[in-house]
């Protein structure tokens, strides 16, 4: 089969105003960004707002795997066949960044026939928005030292200084770092950090911000030091806010684009799951459900991580009713979690064990009060015996399964999914894990046991003490955004399958005050990735025309 960049440069797309038109946008709703790419204007929000919502479907899946399970791909297509059996579909997925591009995972536009075009534009820049949210973000990191070099008036405690700076780019080297070196004109010296702008605050913000007057409030919250007395200091305080909401004044508008079978997609932040939210705008969102039958959008990584997330902060704030879950799953998948050392052979065992892993995440989804469907990424070497096996598990479970060839078919290969999904919407009976009133920890620790199966949760001595502060803050009342390996249902990547009578460890607990969430760091996770050994970017070449290869 040929390569993803490959069919993708062979692609007829239409032009991005008859995509608009599709979608029922007006044209002046649009303000095109070439010929296939089109930024969405908040006005077209008013103008549909009061219409009936279609029905949104969350794309989910295991614990993730060197294999690859297909999540996005699977998002793509799944809309790709709704459309093919006669439903509005739409697609909401967010935006690629570029540190996972040119690291360990590559592209995030889906792959074979179920990608989203132009592969290459989305993939690497896109319309900038990330670029505004790293610029953002660093107003307020420049702002904060300027402030403290011109006589601190607002008594800032250089130690306490918790806001970071950022870029889209994985660079382990800057993870912790000192500013001000050099001299007294050169600011004062103090310890700081990068994080990726994936995890910025500031890209939480622009998601879950349903207006300019909303973004610029959220803003106006955030927490960016302590001062002597230990009270917070606000970008509020630093008289900032315009100047921060102005620089998003168009990354806060929904990216139109379309699938390979001309399916209208809007591709709209990008927070990771592991660190952040994991899932696209609100905004975006919001107005897919007025424009179609079904929106199927996508929560980063697996249950444990994106769906939580979905369920407990983004549909809080949005008001979402999800209809279901599907949940992606691949042969392959299965026997990596249930302990298979080759994952070419044969292994109805390792099938079985793995399946565990999977189950796990159905009950984590069921606790939400919503349906799954098990969708089983079906790629050219899979074996008919290791695929009846995972069909016959969830059959035993009374749980609607389908096989899907979305990579190699496009939308023709997911018509059965396609069916099983629309069969099953009507049942969902959405319920978040924990009500909001809860204090900090006991939130925390719900997530750990019912959704993770710790055993326990432990926190460390200055844990503990954030933990009293944001308490004393009026903070207690935030939901939590677990920053968690994705590799495991525990705290420790190396664990497969359904651990046991583990232990989550809280490190440190971060509050993202704009955003409206508190982050408790387990393990050893970090807000900067670094790149592995052989990154993509090496696999990664443009012609003299200017044509790109190797993005997957």
């Amino acid at each position: 089969m040929k390569a993803d960049y490959e069919i993708a440069a062979e692609a007829e797309m239409r032009p991005i105003e008859e995509i608009a038109e599709k979608a029922g946008l007006l044209p002046d709703e649009i303000e095109p960004y070439g010929k296939y790419i089109a930024k969405v204007s908040l006005k077209a929000w008013e103008r549909i707002k009061d219409r009936e919502d279609g029905k949104l479907i969350l794309v989910t899946t295991i614990n993730p795997t060197p294999a690859g399970e297909g999540k996005t791909t699977m998002t793509i297509g799944l809309a790709q066949a709704l459309a093919k059996i006669g439903k509005k579909a739409f697609i909401a997925i967010r935006e690629p960044s570029l540190g996972p591009v040119f690291g360990i995972k590559g592209g995030a536009a889906g792959g074979g026939y179920s990608q989203v075009l132009p592969m290459e534009d989305i993939n690497l820049h896109f319309t900038g928005d990330i670029h505004a949210i790293s610029a953002a973000h660093n107003l307020i990191s420049a702002s904060l030292d300027n402030h403290i070099h011109f006589g601190n008036k607002l008594g800032i405690d250089t130690r306490r200084i918790v806001w970071p700076r950022v870029m889209d780019m994985n660079d382990r080297a800057l993870r912790h770092i000192v500013v001000g070196l050099g001299g007294t004109t050169d600011g004062v010296p103090h310890e700081n950090s990068f994080s990726i702008t994936a995890a910025s605050e500031i890209m939480a913000i622009l998601c879950l911000s349903t207006s300019i007057d909303d973004l610029k409030e959220r803003i106006s919250r955030i927490i960016v030091a302590y001062d002597v007395k230990k009270k917070p200091v606000t970008v509020g305080d630093l008289g900032i806010v315009g100047a921060v909401a102005s620089l998003l004044k168009h990354a806060i508008k929904p990216n139109l684009v379309q699938s390979i079978e001309g399916v209208p997609a809007f591709i709209h932040g990008g927070p990771f799951a592991n660190i952040a939210i994991g899932t696209n705008s609100i905004m975006a969102t919001k107005m897919a459900l007025k424009l179609a039958d079904y929106v199927v959008t996508e929560a980063g990584f697996g249950a444990d991580l994106g769906a939580e997330k979905y369920f407990d902060i983004v549909s809080r704030v949005a008001g979402f009713r999800p209809e279901m879950a599907v949940m992606v799953v691949t042969t392959r998948a299965l026997k990596y979690h249930g302990g298979a050392k080759d994952l070419e052979k044969e292994s109805l065992s390792a099938i079985d064990r793995g399946f565990a892993n999977l189950q796990r995440h159905m009950k984590n989804i069921w606790l939400f009060g919503i349906p799954v469907v098990v969708a089983i990424n079906r790629f050219e070497k899979d074996r008919d015996s290791e695929i009846n096996r995972i069909m016959e598990l969830c059959k035993g479970l009374d749980v609607p399964v389908a096989v899907a060839e979305i990579h190699d078919r496009g939308g023709e290969g997911g018509l059965e999914l396609a069916e099983k999904v629309v069969e099953n919407t009507g049942k969902a009976n959405f319920r978040p894990l924990y009500p909001l009133e809860l204090p900090i920890k006991e939130k925390i620790e719900m997530i750990a046991q019912s959704i993770y199966g710790a055993r326990t949760v432990t926190y460390t001595t200055s844990a503990e003490k954030q933990l009293e502060r944001l308490e004393k803050l009026g903070l207690g009342n935030l939901p939590v955004c677990m920053a968690k390996t994705q590799y495991s249902l525990s705290d420790d990547p190396s664990k497969k399958g359904v651990p046991k009578r583990f232990k989550i460890k809280i490190r440190e607990i971060m509050v993202s005050a704009g955003a409206g969430f508190v982050v408790p760091m387990t393990g050893s996770m970090t807000t900067m990735p670094g790149l592995p050994r052989h990154p993509a970017a090496e696999n990664i070449e443009i012609d003299s025309e200017g044509n790109i290869k190797g993005l997957f």
